[in-house]
């Protein structure tokens, strides 16, 4: 029997009914409707509706449930379930009797889901606050590990200056902490209980909504229950959050892609994240980093779908709104899987680092810095940055670096061009001229590297992903 069915006389459409079911994928949040129900049931407990003798059976009703859903997929085969909900609610009177549809008193299925989806969000961030820890102690182990190699930048992909490996990683690292902090802020938004909003208008039994907040350590109750049954901003906010993660994880499967290229040849492959051709004997491809790039894409295109299915809904709950559910089921799993994948890549690439420093003897990467020395000489810039055009463009013509012209040679070009200039044009002083804060001077990459250590070691995450509340076990069984 349908939760809804006493207002209607004819049976649905068989095609419309299996059509508009979500059970087969909001299945998922069984245990966040469990534990949204346990705290319900708490609220009822405190308004007098059960006794505790009620209370109890329904209680073990609801582990008896989880139990199941833990321990036997086939628990969930059940084609007349319309949606998560109404599952349970059949579960629970299948078990404990009249008893169970008590639970359904002072509370409507437009308060339910909106609370699962804010549990399995917060939860998803949890966990995925941990993944990007994991990734970001790896980036600083490997940049610490990096110490003096050096490596070209590139602006408009053309080589551009020599930097420190290190700063590179760490240029990454910088992308990454930020979507740690955006999934914490997010947390913190989010964490506000809709039980015992009702339908729209709140619920109609004296319920005390702190009861319920409090036991599913949310921060508060929601403040308007229109709002609160109808608001999905949380759930654009994380898909928003995870766009911009998938972003930044495609960028750097990007530059890792191209490095790999025997024209590049800065990186080798770890053979456990690459595959083979079925017809080149000798290929190595980056597939792992390749499929990143890719998910990205349907993670974007999630984010798209999310605000696109709520830009002119009305207030308040409209059925429009069970389509947010997939996109934010699959935006938060594909994200999860790729963060832990460029993890594990992270930890095994290797770098050729004689490659790297070779790359940075030519293509005129102290030029730059020749035209500080000028500067620092009293030049104006503008007629440095000329002088060592010209100059560079001399050595094109001979077929050399800078550093091989003759010091009568670089003084035809600017007077100002003294003995010490060759000093200036080597790696290392490149490196050492570009000292400030975040530049790729050696000590400030030292500096930098010992801020992350602390900010790492400083990070707390909004609440512990090993003590969350809601026992994720049966939710990752039925990831898809």
């Amino acid at each position: 029997m349908k939760m809804w069915s006493g207002r209607f006389r004819q049976p649905l459409d068989p095609h419309f009914e299996q059509w508009q079911r979500s059970f087969p994928f909001d299945q998922r949040l069984l245990l966040y409707e469990l534990a949204a129900s346990r705290a319900h049931a708490q609220s009822l407990r405190a308004a007098g509706v059960l006794s505790a003798e009620e209370w109890e059976k329904m209680a073990a009703g609801l582990d008896q449930i989880e139990k199941k859903g833990e321990e036997e997929p086939e628990f969930f085969d059940d084609p007349e379930a319309e949606d998560v909900h109404h599952f349970v609610e059949k579960q629970l009177v299948s078990l404990i009797g009249e008893t169970g549809k008590k639970l359904h008193s002072g509370r409507s299925r437009n308060e339910q889901i909106a609370a699962d989806l804010r549990l399995f969000a917060r939860d998803s961030i949890d966990e995925l606050q941990t993944n990007l820890r994991d990734l970001l102690e790896t980036l600083v182990a490997r940049a610490e590990q990096a110490k003096s190699a050096v490596m070209p930048a590139y602006t408009h992909l053309q080589r551009a200056e020599p930097v420190l490996v290190a700063h590179w990683l760490m240029a990454y690292f910088q992308m990454f902490w930020r979507d740690l902090e955006r999934l914490a802020d997010c947390r913190k938004r989010m964490n506000e209980s809709p039980l015992g909003s009702g339908a729209v208008a709140g619920a109609t039994l004296p319920l005390d909504r702190e009861v319920s907040s409090r036991e599913l350590q949310f921060d508060r109750p929601t403040a308007n229950s229109m709002d609160a049954t109808s608001d999905r901003d949380f759930v654009i906010e994380f898909v928003n959050a995870l766009s911009l993660l998938a972003i930044h994880l495609s960028r750097w499967a990007e530059e890792f892609i191209l490095f790999a290229t025997q024209e590049y040849g800065f990186i080798r492959l770890p053979e456990a994240y690459a595959t083979g051709s079925s017809a080149m004997p000798q290929k190595q491809n980056p597939d792992a980093l390749e499929l990143i790039r890719g998910k990205a894409a349907r993670v974007i295109g999630n984010q798209m779908a999310l605000i696109t299915a709520l830009k002119g809904l009305p207030l308040a709950y409209n059925k429009d709104m069970q389509e947010t559910q997939e996109p934010l089921f699959e935006a938060a799993l594909t994200v999860k899987h790729c963060v832990e994948i460029a993890h594990g890549f992270m930890r095994q690439v290797a770098f050729n680092c004689e490659t790297m420093r070779r790359a940075c003897e030519k293509g005129f990467m102290n030029a730059m810095a020749a035209a500080t020395y000028l500067a620092r000489r009293g030049v104006p810039f503008r007629q440095a940055h000329e002088a060592v055009a010209n100059a560079v463009q001399r050595c094109l013509e001979q077929g050399c670096e800078l550093q091989d012209l003759k010091l009568e040679e670089l003084q035809q070009f600017s007077p100002a061009f003294g003995k010490d200039i060759y000093d200036h044009l080597t790696i290392e002083a490149v490196l050492a001229c570009h000292d400030v804060d975040g530049g790729t001077a050696p000590q400030r990459v030292q500096q930098a590297l010992q801020d992350a250590r602390k900010k790492l070691s400083s990070f707390v995450s909004s609440a512990s992903f090993a003590s969350s509340a809601v026992n994720r076990k049966c939710v990752r069984s039925h990831e898809t």
